[in-house]
């Protein structure tokens, strides 16, 4: 059986490589990707607690996690299709104001 440790270390570095992408990136898909990485580096954590302590809700808690970060890419990729189509632009930095 791998060690526990080695899933948090996992889950970790791919949280950290995901605040990473949120700060620097100006890409909103970027940013968007980014917060999946970190959203399924939590999911990483649940599963590996949930199996190290033969505990089930740790698996139902990823499974939560999973839709909710589903749900999270479909409404911010229809966001972005919108403001692309409009404004012809994805970056952060041109999306200041939420009206046009």
């Amino acid at each position: 059986m791998i060690p526990l440790e080695y899933f948090l270390i996992l889950s970790s570095v791919l949280f950290v490589i995901g605040i990473v992408g949120v700060l620097t990136k100006k890409n909103a898909i970027l940013v968007l990707i980014s917060i999946e990485l970190m959203l399924n580096a939590a999911n990483i954590n649940f599963v590996a607690f949930a199996a190290y302590n033969n505990d089930p809700t740790g698996y139902v808690f990823a499974l939560f996690s999973i839709g909710i970060a589903a749900a999270e890419v479909a409404v911010g990729l229809a966001i972005l299709l919108n403001l692309n189509r409009l404004k012809d632009t994805v970056h952060v930095d041109d999306l200041n104001t939420m009206r046009w």
